[in-house]
């Protein structure tokens, strides 16, 4: 993959703080390149269970194919954000708890 699981935890964080950090999430969101903004949505796909973790090149070839709309927009109408990603990472073998502690 090519995004980080920095930057997975990073939107987590962002988006459970929405009221006053809506603008900046959506800035780096929208600084990500093309295939980590893919990489993004299918591991919030997982964390949701539209996907199993063994499905992960499957969710990112939907997600580019599927996309419509821009990313933080479709990232930020997606309700349980946060718990999405973190389930997601999770199910992927990367503790988002550990990972979140490093960025505080």
């Amino acid at each position: 993959m090519e995004i980080s699981a920095r930057k997975v935890a990073q939107v987590a964080l962002m988006a459970r703080e929405l009221d006053r950090a809506e603008g900046e999430l959506r800035a780096f969101i929208d600084r990500m390149s093309e295939d980590e903004q893919a990489e993004l949505v299918a591991i919030m796909w997982i964390g949701r269970g539209s996907f199993e973790a063994e499905e992960l090149d499957e969710a990112i070839y939907t997600a580019r194919a599927e996309a419509t709309t821009p990313c933080a927009d479709y990232l930020l109408g997606s309700p349980h954000l946060p718990d999405h990603l973190e389930n997601g990472l999770d199910a992927l073998g990367i503790s988002a708890e550990d990972v979140e502690n490093d960025l505080m």
